[in-house]
């Protein structure tokens, strides 16, 4: 197998060209795999990614920085980045894993991605490991939003509506549909000081929480930027009927009128108390 193309894309050249090879051979494929390197690359990349990330976001305690490092390094994202390298067409797989379709399986492109760099570690040390890891999480570094990335629905929405110094919202199973081994669940999330009430389903109570949830959010920050552009067009402090309601979440039912204090707190200053 010619990995030529692959030290390209990767923009590193091994000295031993025997460490790439087995780094891209699957367990499936023989006795000498990758699986050690993973080991090796697993660690490595954590590092270089706590690395970045402590350089990037000086302001960001341990919890935010142990976040976004997770999320950074998940299997998700480390076989997106494999997929973009194109890393399928050069694994080493079984007939088994062939056919079954391993050269697309998440798992084993995140896997072999990690064995890369522990391979890049092993022949050109960790500076050679953290040039090829930096470049390639570059790009997704420049998109990332560090006060979100991580977060489920649930926390994005409390952490908004405290922003705005408002009552938590409230969750409500509405309706449970399907035998106990295969349930669906429908749950209303309410926040009554908004008259918001949007329902999300999920095969469990969390996922369908998360799924109100985020239909919720995305009323309140509509609702929200409704009001903002209505005040700068007529330079009151509070919108009409028509304004506050446009822009709603799909699924989510607007209601025009507004309690007393809500305009000003979505607007981002203080509610008058209730």
């Amino acid at each position: 197998m010619d990995l030529a193309a692959l030290e390209e894309r990767l923009q590193y050249r091994f000295q031993s060209a025997e460490l790439l090879q087995q780094a891209v051979t699957h367990r499936s494929h023989g006795i000498v795999h990758n699986e050690r390197l993973e080991f090796l690359g697993d660690s490595v990349l954590n590092c270089v990614v706590a690395q970045l990330l402590f350089l990037k976001y000086a302001r960001l305690d341990e919890g935010d920085l142990s976040r976004l490092r997770a999320n950074l390094v998940k299997q998700q994202s480390l076989s997106e980045i494999a997929e973009r390298l194109g890393l399928s067409d050069f694994l080493r797989l079984g007939e088994g894993e062939m056919k079954s379709g391993g050269f697309r399986r998440p798992s084993i492109l995140a896997d072999t991605l990690e064995a890369v760099f522990g391979a890049v570690f092993v022949d050109g040390g960790f500076e050679g490991a953290r040039a090829v890891i930096g470049r390639l999480f570059e790009p997704i570094l420049k998109t990332v939003d560090p006060k979100t990335l991580g977060k489920d629905s649930k926390t994005l929405l409390q952490e908004y509506l405290q922003g705005k110094r408002l009552p938590l919202p409230v969750y409500t199973v509405v309706e449970t549909r399907g035998a106990a081994h295969n349930q669906e669940f429908e749950v209303e999330c309410s926040i009554p000081k908004l008259d918001v009430g949007v329902r999300g389903s999920g095969r469990s109570r969390r996922g369908a929480e998360q799924s109100a949830a985020k239909l919720a959010l995305e009323q309140a920050q509509a609702a929200s930027q409704a009001l903002r552009r209505a005040k700068r067009k007529v330079g009151t402090p509070s919108a009409g009927p028509a304004e506050a309601g446009e822009g709603g979440a799909a699924g989510a039912v607007a209601v025009p009128v507004k309690p007393p204090g809500v305009a000003e707190a979505l607007a981002g200053e203080p509610a008058a108390p209730s």
